[in-house]
């Protein structure tokens, strides 16, 4: 690098450390004026008699350490500053994302207006989503009355999917569609990792906790995490089958349909600072993902994958600093 290269690409990385050069410099002549004056012994003995109670300095000149100072504080503000002049390139990381996947195992998920039903198309758009997960940590939680954990975040995609199969509104033990405690569920996982890319999926055909599921959300945002929601079902609905296999009916003998309220689904994703998304748009869902992922230290290795930074030399000041310290600290300097 010629010396015009060098002065066009000089700069320091931390610059507000050079404020500090003026207050430093000021303290330096306040305490030689302070020092000089303690030393003034004319103001309280006689003229005449000074010259005869001086000690002999043997000859020797005294060094003033006050010069030295502050070029030892100055260069230690310069450290602090950061100068450069060099550009390093060095390997990416990408830091592993925490996604918690929320599947609703509620009675309507059994419904048959998609085929074969909204559960296994919810499965299927899960297969998908984990397929984009890879270093990312993934979890899974299902509700229906209540949440239940099925994995903790995990590296290990495999093992999640290997237990997308049984998930079915059967296994549940009680019948609601509680949205609400699934989504404070998901959201303990996601902080136990202390990932910078923090996201929750819910796909679910609908909820009856409007307020508290809504409240969730607008909690999830506040704690920057994303919630993006994909709907399972059609408008038109199908009816309900209870666990006898047979049509569920209300009170009055009709049969219960489950529908799929998108408005409310939709006010539920932008509650949470996230996006609504149905079946067909889950590759969308799936990108969006993928784009989420920052590259930082601390995380997986980006494999061709290079970013630049300028060189922080401010440790080649520190021998020198260190060496000017030791000078200063000599026995009767200050």
């Amino acid at each position: 690098m010629n010396l015009t290269d060098f002065l066009h690409a000089f700069h320091f990385l931390r610059p507000q450390w050079l404020l500090l050069l003026p207050l430093l410099w000021g303290t330096v002549f306040w305490l030689a004026r302070r020092r000089d004056r303690h030393q003034d012994w004319s103001r309280l003995i006689d003229p005449q008699l000074l010259p005869a109670l001086r000690l002999e300095a043997g000859g020797r000149a005294a060094i003033r350490p006050w010069p030295w100072l502050a070029l030892a504080w100055t260069l230690a503000a310069l450290a602090l500053a950061g100068p450069s002049w060099q550009l390093i390139e060095t390997a990416a990381y990408r830091a592993p994302a925490a996604w918690a996947l929320v599947l609703d195992l509620s009675p309507s998920m059994g419904a048959v207006d998609l085929t074969p039903n909204r559960v296994t198309r919810a499965r299927y758009a899960l297969d998908d989503i984990l397929g984009a997960a890879r270093d990312a940590r993934v979890g899974l939680v299902v509700f229906s009355d209540e949440a239940y954990t099925v994995t903790p975040l995990t590296e290990d995609v495999a093992t999640v999917w290997s237990l997308l199969p049984p998930l079915a509104p059967g296994i549940m033990p009680g019948a609601g569609d509680h949205l609400a405690p699934a989504l404070d569920q998901a959201a303990k996982l996601v902080d136990q990792v202390g990932a910078k890319d923090r996201r929750i999926v819910v796909l679910t055909d609908g909820f009856d906790d409007p307020a508290a599921a809504l409240s969730a959300a607008a909690a999830l945002k506040s704690q920057g995490i994303a919630l993006s929601v994909v709907g399972v079902g059609t408008q038109s609905g199908a009816p309900l089958r209870s666990a006898d296999g047979h049509f569920a009916q209300d009170a009055q003998g009709r049969a219960q349909w489950a529908h799929l309220d998108v408005a409310r689904l939709r006010q539920l994703a932008a509650s949470g600072g996230g996006r609504y998304f149905d079946l067909a748009q889950v590759p969308d869902l799936v990108a969006e993902l993928q784009a989420s992922g920052q590259l930082s230290g601390g995380g997986t290795s980006a494999p061709g994958v290079k970013v630049t930074d300028w060189r922080d030399a401010g440790s080649w000041i520190l021998p020198l600093l260190l060496l000017l310290s030791a000078f200063l600290a000599r026995r009767g300097w200050l």
